[in-house]
């Protein structure tokens, strides 16, 4: 039960939890998985450095997004602007304005969703520096996925543009999934059973024998 629904407030609002030390061990872990990053890729390769990579971001933004959920409630996904206060609040929880500089907003287009740019990221920085950003694959769609997968709530995330690719900027889309799927007919029930043709003649033959068995039985 989250504290929503017990009725019971949160004790501090996510948004007034940051200070200097959780500044500091912020990038301390961030520079910590920078270093893990590169010792897979010095003893395995980088594609082995890659693929656990994907999956340690996965699994911590998963509990990042249950934690959040936890204190805060399951977020009303198919409302744009709390699915965007909720990218831009575990954004904040995850990093800081020094370290990735982003923005959420309405579809720019109209659409039912948000889209998240980001125009700085401190990991290409250090990957650059590193001689590492070649053949890095990032992992932003696996650890947001994780996040929505703590959320609790079904969306479809999609990467429409990166930085690490050649992109201006890093770009994001993010609308729900509805759960209302409209029904509509299967070719199966569509199809109205109508008698081929072999089942016709087969169907004429059938009421010509029995009508030539009668006139025969009549006869005698």
């Amino acid at each position: 039960m989250t504290a929503q629904e017990s009725g019971k407030p949160a004790t501090t609002p996510v948004g007034e939890l940051e200070n200097e030390l959780t500044v500091a061990l912020r990038q301390f872990w961030w520079l910590h998985d920078a270093r893990w990053y590169q010792g897979v890729k010095k003893r395995f390769g980088q594609e082995v450095a890659n693929e656990i990579n994907a999956e340690a971001l996965r699994f911590v933004g998963r509990r990042v997004g249950s934690w959040y959920a936890n204190r805060e409630g399951t977020p009303d996904a198919c409302s744009p602007a709390a699915l965007q206060n909720v990218i831009e609040t575990i954004t904040r929880i995850m990093t800081n304005e020094g370290m990735m500089r982003s923005h959420t907003e309405p579809d720019p287009d109209g659409g039912p969703g948000v889209q998240t740019v980001i125009t700085e990221h401190f990991a290409l920085r250090m990957l650059r520096a590193a001689r590492s950003l070649e053949g890095y694959d990032c992992p932003c769609l696996d650890m947001r996925g994780g996040w929505f997968e703590g959320l609790g709530v079904d969306v479809r995330d999609e990467n429409r543009e990166c930085m690490r690719t050649g992109g201006a900027v890093c770009r994001f889309h993010t609308e729900s999934v509805q759960t209302e799927s409209v029904e509509t007919p299967s070719a199966e029930t569509e199809s109205v059973e109508t008698p081929s043709a072999e089942t016709e003649s087969v169907q004429t033959e059938s009421t010509k024998t029995a009508s030539v068995e009668r006139k025969e039985l009549y006869r005698s």
